[in-house]
């Protein structure tokens, strides 16, 4: 059987009470990232470009809560009314769609809400060569019989064993008169699922590969789960900028980004006077909120004379990593006309890596000009300006 220009239906089945899941609203009803858990199943549905027609078969009592749930899709069909049970239900959906009978049926449970287009595209190329197809997964644990009272029995053989999933797709002709048959023989309940009452009629079924988040929301925790993947994770993103200056006095070296650069003049500052580096530790206490470097090391303080400026920048990176952020990139830019900072910026670059704790394609260190213009031209001192990109957990 070809599925070329084979007209699909969709029948979703959300007539259930879902009384596992605890209480409140059925669970299909229930707010998944903001809309109901059966809006997410619609909508997978009505925008797969295989398929025609969705029908969804509900609770008579849940018409309102139903209208409120459904997109506006052209694909949508006014919904039927469930019976006592998932397979009456489904009886009924089959009823409902025979009056324009399509080729395909694939039915699928409407508390599977992460179904997706490749799991969908499965079960209907199996159907070019089968009357039913069925999403399944393998078992990948260890599988035993368990007693009533909870012993352990016998092993299961796992290689042979896997869960069934929806959607289950069949030829519609086919289905239906495999239900019907089941209907007229009082053994529709008795069957596991819509697979089961096509073997019982003869049926060839052949199960496809599912997908582990293709899983039916069931308990309480389910749902904790199905949040988690249903809301967008916005990870936390911080810019900070710092910038310093220092001015010359009498030396023979400058600390530029904890390297020691020969020069005819030093920087002059409480610490070693390390521009690029305070105003490297000012951008990542910016970013973070942590106040500015003068707050951390109060430059009146004479424990702080003549320190090490790598000892400021490392404190600003444990700060950001006890709030939870990683120092994504840090970019540092010299204003002056001497010393030429290119002849040492890879130096630069690899001791700023490694002061942050970062790989060295993450760091930038450049230098400018003010075309001896300012202070900076005339060659009073140095000005250094800094950027950095932090990267947190979800954003609050």
């Amino acid at each position: 059987m070809s599925t070329d220009k084979k007209r699909i239906a969709i029948l979703i089945v959300a007539a259930g009470r879902g009384h596992r899941a605890g209480a409140g609203l059925p669970k299909q009803y229930r707010p998944l990232a903001g809309r109901p858990v059966l809006r997410h199943t619609l909508d997978a549905f009505c925008a797969n470009p295989q398929v025609d027609t969705v029908l969804t078969v509900i609770h008579p009592d849940d018409s309102t809560l139903y209208a409120n749930a459904a997109p506006a899709s052209p694909k949508l069909r006014p919904p039927a009314y469930g019976g006592d049970s998932r397979a009456a239900s489904v009886l009924n959906g089959i009823r409902a769609l025979a009056d324009d009978p399509p080729d395909l049926i694939l039915i699928h449970d409407a508390a599977r809400p992460f179904i997706s287009e490749t799991v969908i595209g499965n079960v209907i190329n199996a159907l070019s060569s089968r009357n039913g197809a069925i999403a399944m997964l393998p078992a990948v644990d260890a599988m035993r019989h368990v007693d009533a009272d909870g012993r352990l029995g016998a092993d299961a053989p796992r290689a042979r064993i896997q869960r069934a999933q929806t959607p289950q797709g069949f030829d519609f002709k086919h289905f239906q008169s495999a239900i019907e048959a089941a209907h007229a023989a009082g053994t529709l309940d008795t069957h596991l699922d819509d697979a089961a009452i096509a073997l019982a009629a003869g049926l060839d079924v052949v199960a496809v590969q599912g997908d582990p988040l293709n899983f039916k929301l069931t308990t309480p925790e389910d749902f904790t789960m199905a949040e988690r993947l249903a809301t967008p994770q916005i990870p936390d993103i911080r810019h900070g900028q710092g910038f310093d200056v220092h001015a010359f006095g009498p030396g023979d070296h400058v600390m530029l980004c904890g390297v020691k650069v020969p020069h005819d003049k030093a920087l002059t500052g409480h610490s070693d006077a390390d521009v690029g580096l305070h105003a490297l530790t000012d951008a990542i206490l910016g970013g973070a909120a942590a106040g500015d470097i003068g707050r951390h090391f109060p430059p009146s303080d004479p424990q702080w004379k003549g320190a090490d400026s790598g000892l400021f920048l490392r404190h600003a990176v444990e700060i950001v990593k006890e709030m939870g952020f990683t120092l994504s990139n840090a970019d540092v830019t010299f204003l002056c006309e001497r010393p030429k900072i290119g002849p040492h910026s890879e130096a630069m670059r690899a001791r700023v890596a490694d002061l942050c704790g970062i790989d060295i394609s993450r760091v930038s260190v450049k230098a400018t000009t003010t075309e001896r213009l300012g202070f900076c031209g005339r060659e009073e001192g140095i000005a250094a300006m800094a950027a950095v990109c932090l990267i947190g957990g979800t954003a609050p």
